[in-house]
């Protein structure tokens, strides 16, 4: 197994010819390749916008020709915010976030990679399958003038993918793992609530694959008959939880009903809605496993 990499100076979205012969004829003649792509701190920073998605560097074309030759290859992203990967994501049979790590980060990775550790990283953020479909570009508020009107409003992030049933190509909350994990029993403590009541929100995890590991149930909470503007869902509340294989654990997540409250523009103080919610369990925003439904009367 070999690691490729490209070092020394890059122009943008130029690779240098001799470095990528180099790279494709070491891919074609490893069993497995791991490419490391993605950005860097100068690339990628708080202090400017990237102009798109495009992976720099030449990094693309890099990955599609290692991926001809070797299609065991790995592909790790070291970055921290979206790039357009898909066509890695099509081509290639193992994807990586690696995220910017710090010094013990390479040793993290290893134990990742050679499954000394069962990954249970989910994404905070959606990867959009184009530009287009974020909410300042769709709502043509980025890059603004002087100020810029998030003209999303209450839809940030997941609630505007969500609300808008727009297909990210992964969507906020997702991960995988190196098992299997089935929920089940979801179930509150009552079927009606007072705004000062705590929720408590219980059901059954099963590690139905072949190694232990860690998964985080995420809760979402919908209210479709809201007489005001709400996203589809939201997110609120999670918990990592540790299985071992073949093994089931019993769940608990404790709501404050105060949590479903919006803010009244009008009375200009935040209330909580009476009226039927959904409570959904799931992996991600886009993968619930089960949901049920309660009521709030003041």
């Amino acid at each position: 197994m070999i690691n490729i990499t490209l070092d020394g100076p890059v122009t943008i979205d130029e690779l240098e010819p001799a470095m990528l012969e180099e790279a494709i004829n070491a891919a074609k003649n490893s069993d497995v390749a791991i490419v490391f792509a993605g950005s860097n701190r100068d690339y990628e920073t708080e202090a400017s916008d990237r102009a798109s998605l495009k992976l720099p560097f030449g990094q693309e074309e890099l990955i599609s020709k290692v991926l001809e030759v070797n299609p065991n290859t790995i592909v790790v992203i070291i970055a921290g915010a979206p790039f357009d990967i898909n066509t890695i994501e099509e081509k290639s049979s193992a994807l990586v976030w690696s995220w910017f790590n710090g010094s013990e980060g390479g040793n993290a990775l290893a134990d990742v990679l050679l499954g000394n550790v069962n990954p249970s990283g989910k994404l905070p953020w959606t990867m959009p399958k184009k530009l287009e479909d974020s909410p300042a570009h769709a709502t043509n508020s980025f890059p603004g003038d002087e100020s810029v009107t998030y003209s999303e409003g209450i839809l940030v992030g997941y609630r505007w993918f969500d609300t808008k049933n727009i297909e990210p190509l992964y969507p906020f909350g997702y991960g995988l793992s190196y098992t299997n994990f089935e929920f089940s029993g979801l179930k509150t403590d009552k079927e009606v609530y007072n705004t000062s009541d705590i929720i408590e929100v219980t059901f059954s995890l099963k590690n139905s694959g072949v190694m232990d590991g860690k998964e985080v149930a995420q809760l979402y909470i919908s209210n479709p008959d809201s007489q005001v503007e709400k996203a589809a869902q939201e997110l609120k509340g999670f918990k990592k939880v540790f299985v071992k294989s073949g093994a089931s654990e019993n769940v608990t997540i404790l709501l404050s009903a105060k949590e479903l409250a919006y803010y009244n523009e009008v009375k200009k103080e935040w209330l909580v809605e009476p009226g039927t919610y959904n409570i959904k369990i799931g992996n991600s925003s886009r993968d619930i496993k089960s949901e049920v439904s309660i009521k709030i009367i003041l």
